[in-house]
């Protein structure tokens, strides 16, 4: 139901699957979006503001950004490498478009893989849903380390269904930190897994 009226309501379509689609290499998951129920909870506990930019590794159809964009005013960057996937996250784009003349602006998707993708100075927050393997995610972590260490800044990821080697390898061998778990009540009674990790640095 909320899928419906969230996708209504942006002009988008993120829910059904044109096809089904086996991954380019093991080292990347299939796409599954990430639920309205849980966007509506890491807004309600988590901060983003429009001064925020949000990259979303393995965006697929991009609903994250559109949600974001739209109920936080932050900026948005989707960064996927499958082509049909982007494909529908462009035609998103242009529903959201119409739906939200106004509210075009700051949106943006990138057709290369997470660890190609050249981390701005701009960029502060990162989310990953499982969409890789913990060597890729080494990578992606290290590149936005070395923005880090360019331009200095807080940055936070933000990992939901975290994964045991991706907080593994963050609290082991990075000085990331921490900072906040939050959970989605209505899925985590059945799936201790079903939260949101924020380490920051």
């Amino acid at each position: 139901m909320k899928q419906y009226k969230y996708d209504k309501l942006l002009g988008i379509r993120t829910g059904e699957n044109r096809f089904v689609k086996l991954p380019v290499s093991y080292h990347n998951n299939p796409y599954e979006a990430t639920s309205y129920e849980t966007l509506e909870t890491l807004i309600e506990h988590y901060p983003i503001t429009e001064n925020d930019c949000f990259v979303d590794f393995g965006c697929g159809k991009g609903r994250i950004n559109f949600y974001l964009h739209h109920f936080t005013g932050a900026s948005v960057k989707g960064v996927e490498m499958e082509d049909d996937l982007l494909a529908d996250a462009i035609e998103n784009l242009a529903g959201y478009q119409m739906q939200h003349p106004d509210r075009l602006k700051r949106i943006e998707f990138l057709n290369c893989p997470a660890q190609e993708y050249q981390i701005a100075p701009e960029d502060n927050r990162f989310y990953f849903f499982n969409p890789f393997s913990v060597k890729i995610f080494q990578k992606v972590v290290h590149n936005i380390l070395k923005s880090v260490e360019e331009y200095p800044r807080s940055i936070d990821l933000l990992i939901y269904y975290p994964h045991a080697e991706y907080i593994y390898y963050l609290e082991k061998n990075t000085s990331f930190e921490l900072v906040q778990e939050i959970t989605i009540d209505i899925f985590y009674k059945n799936d201790s897994d079903d939260r949101i990790l924020i380490y920051r640095i």
